[in-house]
């Protein structure tokens, strides 16, 4: 498992982080997300020993996350570190060396990896020589030629085409199949909401919301219940909880504490009801709302 726990960090007068602390559980998928300027690289750049934070810890599995520890982890930092004029697969190959893989392993990890994100035909090329999109794939592949225990990911689907993005996302899924716990910042919030078993939304360096997608979804205060009776006895809902809008047999409830029992009962005794339920709100307006 990795633990950050009340990490600050300050750049003179500026504030980068004031306090934040989050938890990834081993099998567990994490979308970091915030916006520019907000912590995510600050935060990851700390976890991975680039950066001291000024006060506060990072763990691993329950002790203090040391050196030896972060040379497990697969690791892709928001500014790629590929070598320009270095061939992909000899690229690869040799930052799986230099992650403790034999030749013959070194190799075959390359071959997979390069396969796995379409890069098979270009592994002769420099990496100069590649779209920021490819680049981006071979750093991608750097990150994980080492089946690492951990992943801590900095922006990695940015620039991808919607095949490499797929292609990534499964090869994440089978690393958190595989018990990693995966770390990863994104802008792209349909992404992580769909790939993600938990999220935490940093803002001006502060932890303004965490938990599972489900959780963050389901809110206390968050969705609208939509009900629909058909007709209807009028003035049906006098006296119900919350806030509505009613358009013909459509009523649209806000502010609801609760599963919403007591609107059932009363929509089943004024007419036939053709629908009940929550819309609950996407990861991108939990966003807007949680940083406003």
């Amino acid at each position: 498992m990795i633990e950050i726990d009340d990490l600050h960090k300050r750049y003179g007068d500026k504030t980068a982080l004031a306090g934040v602390s989050f938890s990834v559980k081993p099998g567990e998928m994490f979308g970091f997300v915030g916006a520019n300027g907000a912590g995510k690289t600050t935060t990851m750049r700390i976890l991975m020993g680039v950066l001291t934070a000024d006060s506060g810890q990072v763990r691993w599995n329950g002790g203090p996350l040391a050196f030896a520890d972060r040379r497990r982890f697969g690791y892709m930092p928001e500014e790629r570190g590929l070598y320009q004029k270095m061939k992909i697969a000899e690229q690869v190959e040799y930052f799986g060396r230099l992650n403790g893989l034999a030749p013959a392993a070194a190799r075959k990890a390359t071959s997979d990896l390069l396969e796995r994100l379409s890069l098979t035909e270009r592994a002769g090329d420099e990496v100069g020589a590649l779209s920021l999109g490819n680049q981006q794939r071979v750093q991608l592949a750097v990150a994980l030629v080492h089946e690492p225990e951990a992943l801590v990911l900095d922006e990695p689907f940015s620039g991808l085409d919607p095949i490499a993005v797929d292609a990534l996302a499964e090869v994440l899924v089978e690393r958190r199949r595989a018990g990693a716990p995966v770390l990863f910042s994104s802008h792209q919030l349909d992404l992580v909401e769909r790939l993600c078993d938990a999220v935490g939304i940093i803002s001006a360096g502060r932890m303004v919301a965490s938990g599972t997608v489900g959780e963050l979804r389901a809110g206390e205060g968050r969705g609208v219940l939509r009900v629909v009776v058909r007709e209807a006895a009028p003035g049906w809902t006098a006296g119900l909880p919350g806030d509505l809008a009613a358009d013909g047999d459509e009523v649209l409830f806000t502010g609801v504490d609760g599963d919403g029992q007591e609107i059932l009962r009363a929509a089943t005794a004024a007419g036939r009801v053709e629908h009940f339920g929550w819309e609950r709100p996407s990861l991108t307006e939990i966003f807007r709302e949680a940083v406003a």
